[in-house]
């Protein structure tokens, strides 16, 4: 009997307000239920209670901030020496522009002989007035020949057996006997020019190959020109550039 009255007033319950409370509970249950479902999602992938867009945001962050896998990283000049490329500048800014110093001209070796043919200027053999010029171009009367001729060097008076010397430096290349200018003496200055010493006498001071300084002394003044025998006592002194007489005069000082 008291069962019986127990299942009525549950019965009167459930039809009153009993119905709206269970109603309450299921939709609070489901409600819950929904609630940690979601938190469970959306914890996986950016932790309880996490924004899924501010989540994945930060992860296309994070990815952009990482270096490209397997991709050698890209090296300017500078970074792969910075310390010898500085210096580099360094030293381009601090050092003066040095004039390169131009290489000078090699220059031919001269021997004596060249070295004194190059100047214009030649000592007097003898010392004495010219008693016959130079002359190639206009004909002068000659004593001792009885006609008019050429003359191919000087004509210097002095004193029988004053002493002849040498013009300049060079090497004596022939001492000969000529049968009009008698004893002859030849000296090679070098570069074509050549001085000869005639009317010697027989007795010189040198012979071939002596290298000779100007006012070496050669011989001294003879006779044995017969060509200029009619002409007082002298020397007769010659100069000649690469085969061609020239006038004394003009390099003699």
């Amino acid at each position: 009997m008291k069962q019986k009255r127990t299942q009525h007033r549950l019965g009167d319950f459930m039809e009153g307000k009993g119905f709206y409370i269970v109603l309450f509970l299921c939709v609070a249950a489901i409600g819950i239920s929904g609630y940690y479902l979601f938190s469970g999602l959306t914890g996986a992938a950016g932790g309880f209670g996490s924004d899924p867009a501010a989540a994945v945001s930060g992860q296309v962050e994070m990815a952009k901030d990482q270096p490209e896998k397997n991709q050698p990283e890209k090296k300017t000049p500078t970074d792969q020496n910075p310390g010898k490329d500085q210096a580099a500048e360094d030293a381009a800014k601090t050092e003066e522009p040095v004039k390169k110093e131009e290489d000078p001209a090699p220059q031919k070796e001269t021997t004596p002989n060249e070295e004194t043919a190059a100047s214009t200027a030649y000592v007097w053999p003898v010392q004495g007035e010219v008693a016959r010029d130079f002359s190639l171009e206009v004909f002068a009367y000659d004593a001792t020949m009885g006609d008019w001729r050429t003359h191919d060097g000087l004509d210097i008076a002095a004193d029988l057996g004053s002493p002849v010397c040498s013009c300049g430096t060079g090497t004596v290349t022939d001492v000969t006997c000529d049968p009009m200018l008698g004893m002859i003496v030849t000296v090679d200055h070098g570069r074509g020019m050549e001085s000869r010493y005639a009317n010697l006498a027989e007795s010189v001071n040198v012979q071939v190959g002596d290298a000779v300084e100007a006012g070496t002394v050669l011989g001294t003044v003879g006779t044995t020109a017969i060509s200029e025998s009619a002409s007082p006592s002298h020397l007769h002194f010659e100069m000649i550039e690469y085969d061609v007489s020239i006038d004394p005069l003009n390099y003699l000082h």
